[in-house]
């Protein structure tokens, strides 16, 4: 539902009672995640989309029910008709499972109160319960970044517990998912399956000298959603002229400035200064802290000669196992431009815990679960599933 904050937030300053579809369940290659929703008002206005126009309709038609009913909130599924492919279903193959309810801004303050903090950047997490107790389905809990601030309940003591607990965990992940709890003695007496909506601060990517590469990053990295900055200690490059899609641009010396920065799994360091002085101390610094991306550049005779510095001052073997480097995907990138998707490529890949292989060479569905490790077996030519 976080994919339309700004439009529900609106609706609820105006407590217009709409009907939210969710994405609850994905099953094969679906085009959308879950967590994603769409939204009808009383007029009949639309906001949102959960397959990229396949199944639209059909939902449409079902929040138009649930929404005029007041109908208590209906599950859906929709997925690839072999008779018709064009007929309501997925013709990329997979299924979504849906979840319809009705929201009243006026009887659920809680859930317009979350979606102000998203409206207004605050890093906030909505559980939304999706399987479980009948009574239960719909009902939302919502926890601030800072874990002081809960708003709703689903039937108060343990499970409200159990659920924040859950939510945030993921909200510090920076990561939307479905978890269960209780129904094994731990105080919630009946299975909760539970989506987590997760709306995070930026994650963070940090690019260490400002050079030519630097600047076409910093535009990629800006592109996909990132927090960037570019951090060198020679002022006549670190500025911001040079780098006007940094979101900020830092004169230190490179571990100084890592070392007094907050990072998290979601932060990536790239390091392209290829320059002994600055990389060692910084390198050695970021292989021990929690961030989820360490790439450096450099030519193959830089990466054995950073390699062997990096042993000399006690960096171990599993640190140097998180190293990228040569930084980058082999895309045959030579431009800065083109070694800017190639970084990026890998950064998604990583992330993703993806091959970086063409999909032609890889089997199962192109739209997976975060984290699942594709199949390469195949290496010759082959079959790629469709997507929407």
């Amino acid at each position: 539902m976080l994919n339309i904050a700004d439009t529900l937030h609106r609706w609820c300053r105006e407590a217009r009672p709409f009907a939210l579809a969710t994405v609850v369940g994905v099953t094969g290659s679906a085009p959308l995640p879950v967590g994603t929703s769409v939204a009808v008002d009383e007029h009949g206005n639309a906001v949102g989309s959960i397959s990229g126009g396949c199944v639209e309709g059909a939902v449409y038609e079902l929040c138009q029910h649930v929404l005029s009913d007041r109908s208590s909130p209906q599950r859906a599924s929709f997925g690839y008709s072999d008779d018709d492919a064009f007929a309501v279903g997925l013709t990329c193959g997979g299924e979504l499972d849906v979840l319809v309810q009705r929201i009243d801004c006026v009887l659920q303050p809680h859930l317009c109160a979350a979606l102000a903090d998203v409206f207004q950047g605050r890093p906030t997490a909505v559980a939304q319960v999706v399987d479980g107790p009948h009574d239960l389905i719909g009902s939302t809990l919502s926890v601030l970044a800072d874990g002081g601030v809960t708003y709703g309940t689903l039937n108060s003591g343990p499970t409200d517990q159990l659920v924040a607990e859950e939510a945030r965990a993921l909200l510090r992940a920076g990561r939307t998912s479905r978890v269960t709890v209780g129904g094994n003695g731990d105080g919630c007496p009946e299975p909760l399956t539970v989506l987590v909506h997760v709306y995070a601060s930026r994650p963070s990517m940090l690019i260490f000298g400002a050079v030519d590469f630097a600047a076409a990053l910093s535009q990629a990295g800006r592109f996909l959603g990132y927090r960037v900055t570019v951090c060198d200690a020679r002022p006549i490059f670190a500025t911001p002229a040079r780098f006007p899609h940094a979101d900020e641009v830092v004169v230190d010396w490179p571990h100084r400035y890592l070392a007094r920065t907050a990072v998290d799994a979601r932060t990536a360091v790239c390091v392209l200064t290829h320059d002994a002085k600055f990389d060692i101390p910084l390198l050695q610094l970021a292989l021990d802290l929690p961030v989820g991306y360490v790439g450096a550049m450099g030519s193959r005779r830089t990466h054995d000669e950073r390699l062997r510095r990096l042993r000399e001052v006690g960096v171990t073997q599993e640190q140097l196992a998180r190293l990228r480097s040569p930084i980058g995907l082999d895309l045959g990138a030579r431009t800065p431009e083109e070694t800017a998707i190639s970084i990026t490529a890998e950064i998604i890949a990583h992330a993703s815990r993806a091959s970086g292989l063409p999909l032609v060479r890889v089997s199962g569905p192109i739209h997976r679960v975060s984290g699942a490790v594709p199949d390469t077996a195949r290496h010759g030519a082959g079959m790629v599933s469709g997507t929407c």
